[in-house]
């Protein structure tokens, strides 16, 4: 009698857990739904579009989303930015070759086709000093970016050092006047 009560018990419990497999299986398509909301096919390869710019960079500005780090170079009266973006060991800056540290598990060096002066005039229209952070810009507490280096401007460009975490996938979008690059927070989601 007692075999057959351990029989029945174990058929019970085998048929609890099957249960639970059906309920995990049955919530696997939200898991995969809201993995998918964080698309990670942007890779980590160079992306460019370069030109060099005449009409001056007027601000750089950062944000944090769901999915990654934002930072948008503002271009009034730009049109279609150029840049170049790539992942690089050590931050140089053009044309001089001096070494600019930049904190993080990698560095992005960001290009952007606007000088950060106006080229008429002469007159800074961005207030970045070599070597220092962005001014006006506070990443702390972001997922991704981890330090920000003013590396200079020079022939119609201006170039930026920007430590993350680690190399991670990133996309780059040109929208009228501004440039946008988005690092993510991962490579799965």
């Amino acid at each position: 009698m007692r075999r057959i009560g351990a029989a029945v018990a174990a058929l019970a419990l085998a048929g609890g857990l099957l249960a639970a497999g059906a309920a995990t299986a049955g919530a696997s398509p939200s898991a995969t739904t809201s993995a998918s909301a964080c698309p990670t096919g942007w890779g980590s390869g160079a992306k460019g579009g370069f030109t060099a710019g005449a009409v001056p960079l007027k601000n750089i500005r950062t944000g944090q989303h769901d999915c990654y780090d934002r930072m948008v170079f503002d271009v009034p009266g730009g049109g279609t930015v150029g840049y170049s973006v790539h992942y690089v060991d050590k931050l140089y800056q053009d044309p001089s070759g001096a070494y600019i540290p930049v904190s993080g598990g990698a560095i992005l060096e960001i290009r952007v086709a606007a000088p950060s002066y106006d080229p008429e005039s002469g007159q800074v229209a961005y207030p970045g000093r070599v070597a220092q952070p962005l001014p006006g810009v506070n990443i702390s507490g972001y997922r991704t970016f981890r330090d920000t280096r003013f590396a200079g401007s020079f022939e119609g460009d201006t170039q930026i050092g920007l430590g993350v975490r680690a190399r991670l996938p990133f996309r780059v979008i040109q929208l009228p006047d501004q440039l946008v690059v988005d690092v993510a927070h991962s490579w799965t989601a």
